[in-house]
């Protein structure tokens, strides 16, 4: 078998976008061993960002945990609108006249000329794929010829893995609308705390040196967490009174029945493809766990809690605090940061809750943006 059917067969087992990249990466360097970084952004149509998702370097990528509005980068919102690549064959002339840190970090660590194209599936675009190279001028018509085929790939891959997460979502909210549960938390409630979420995420994995998968499949995951409500009758779910002891016991039956009925919607429909189902599988299992052991349904203790698990659980109290319920108004942001300051002495994740505290300028455009309309 030579290099190349190797290469395919690779592309063709499962694993996770980044070991995919990784293999286009060293495929490509066969040919064009000057492309340095392959690095893919994902575009978030709701809110108009940009943010960093996968990447193959030769070193120690540059730019990690990134994003940035897409209006304020005028050459990508070109590429975007235009949906036409860009050739950049000298950097540090660029970087002089861009305002964007993204092109000055790039410049900084020794990366000289740039090829983007625009992520485009069914006429529908979802991000960027950029080449980047520690050399000027390299990136001339049969090079580009070689990587439009490469991005090709990757689009396709991104796309076909985010297309299973959609179809996984649209599964279960199948799930809820059949089983005719409710929820008394909105649309907006997921919104605002998967967001919550991704901000604690995108913090934290420096720390614990995680990359943007990571990141990006918490933000994905975290809308699912309470999944196993639909298995908690509309009289204990819907109760606007607080709940007995006997009610409380049946409502923590919702974690293991989230993750039985994951790994049911899994197999029943052919997910199985699906990347960091484990993280999944965590989030749904375990976001009611304490730091002391006091939580549900495994009494898991301090790291023993996944952190995935403990990302969601923090940015879900907090959206809990600061939403206002039929039994309860909405806190403001200091009493909820207050509170949560408490809950990190033994119940919560204490490195979540600072992550959290940290970017409160864009816990507050979350909040602007996704607001409660009081009129449904």
């Amino acid at each position: 078998m030579n290099r190349k059917q190797e290469s395919l067969q690779a592309l063709s087992q499962s694993g996770t976008v980044n070991e995919k990249l990784s293999v286009l990466h060293k495929t490509v360097k066969e040919q064009h061993p000057f492309v340095a970084r392959i690095a893919v952004a994902l575009y978030d149509t709701s809110t108009g960002s940009v943010r960093t998702f996968a990447y193959s370097s030769d070193d120690r990528t540059p730019l990690k945990h990134y994003e940035t509005q897409l209006e304020n980068c005028h050459s990508l919102k070109k590429v975007a609108e235009s949906k036409s690549p860009r050739v950049i064959n000298d950097l540090t002339t660029y970087q002089l006249d861009s305002k964007n840190e993204h092109s000055k970090t790039l410049v900084n660590a020794g990366f000289e000329s740039s090829y983007t194209l625009p992520m485009i599936w069914e006429n529908y675009f979802f991000g960027f794929i950029f080449f980047n190279a520690k050399e000027k001028n390299v990136f001339h018509d049969r090079v580009l010829s070689d990587l439009d085929m490469i991005g090709h790939m990757i689009t396709l891959i991104v796309f076909n893995e985010r297309s299973r997460v959609r179809t996984l979502l649209a599964t279960i909210k199948s799930a809820l609308d059949i089983t005719h549960s409710r929820d008394p938390e909105t649309g907006n409630h997921i919104e605002r705390m998967s967001r919550y979420a991704r901000i604690i995420a995108r913090e934290v994995a420096v720390q614990y040196q995680l990359d943007d998968a990571f990141v990006e499949h918490v933000y994905l995951f975290a809308p699912l967490h309470d999944i196993g409500k639909v298995k908690i009758p509309d009289s204990i779910l819907l109760k606007n009174d607080k709940l007995t002891e006997s009610e409380f016991e049946v409502m923590r039956t919702h974690s293991e029945a989230g993750k039985k009925l994951v790994e049911k919607l899994l197999d029943n429909y052919g997910l199985s493809g699906v990347t960091h189902i484990d993280m999944l599988k965590n989030i749904v299992l375990y976001h009611h766990e304490a730091i002391d052991g006091s939580g549900y349904p495994s009494h898991l203790k301090g790291s023993q809690i996944p952190l995935e698990s403990r990302v969601v659980t923090v940015a879900d109290i907090f959206d809990a605090l600061t939403s206002e319920r039929p039994y309860k108004k909405a806190w403001t942001n200091d009493e909820a940061f207050k509170k949560l300051d408490e809950l990190a002495k033994d119940k919560v994740d204490p490195d979540c809750v600072a992550a959290l505290k940290k970017h409160r300028d864009k816990v507050e455009q979350i909040q602007k943006h996704f607001q409660e309309n009081p009129f449904g």
